[in-house]
């Protein structure tokens, strides 16, 4: 039985949508150009990407600058490692797809609440990925502890995390947390075999 295994008949409905997004976003910023060079944005998360789209969107920046990253970082990961079957960051059930984009929405009208977040994150994007996740409150220390234990794949190209699992919030955190198993311009993604 490993870490995320985890009874899954509650999953969807413990799910926390925004922790979800916060933990997007921070692997998001961090694997930018300008960071660990995953993805291939250069700052859009940071102050620059802000001064650029602030101009066309000075209400709902921040989450234009979100769309265009997480898309990005959708797409990498995807062309790096797309397992069938399986649970990543940026691939998970469609109930769950949907209810971030119903919030979308919402997010949009309550930038205010945001903002705090998005200028922490815009200041961080190098250093220690494991780090990064518990100073912006993302990660706990049963998260960290289970991180320490990955390894990438042979290949290099993915993180394994042990059993099956669902789209729980442990899972997503060390998700999250798998990323560090990457190094500068060499991306490893994580993933869960779906229960």
């Amino acid at each position: 039985m490993g870490y995320a295994q985890e009874d899954s008949s509650h999953a969807l409905v413990n799910t926390d949508l925004e922790h979800l997004m916060k933990l997007r976003l921070a692997i998001a910023r961090y694997g930018e150009m300008d960071g660990a060079g995953w993805w291939n944005t250069q700052g859009i998360l940071g102050r620059g990407g802000k001064a650029v789209l602030s101009r066309g969107f000075p209400n709902t920046h921040w989450f234009a600058q979100a769309r265009i990253v997480c898309a990005v970082a959708t797409a990498r990961c995807a062309a790096v490692f797309a397992p069938t079957g399986c649970l990543t960051l940026w691939n998970l059930p469609a109930e769950i797809e949907d209810g971030l984009a119903r919030q979308w929405t919402q997010w949009c009208r309550s930038t205010v609440d945001w903002s705090p977040f998005f200028q922490d994150l815009a200041a961080r994007n190098s250093g220690d990925l494991i780090r990064h996740l518990t100073d912006l409150g993302l990660i706990d220390a049963t998260t960290v502890h289970a991180a320490s234990g990955l390894r990438r794949s042979a290949e290099g190209k993915a993180v394994a995390l042990p059993g099956t699992g669902s789209a729980s919030r442990a899972s997503l955190m060390l998700l999250a947390a798998a990323f560090s198993k990457g190094e500068r311009l060499n991306l490893a993604v994580p993933y869960i075999r779906a229960e």
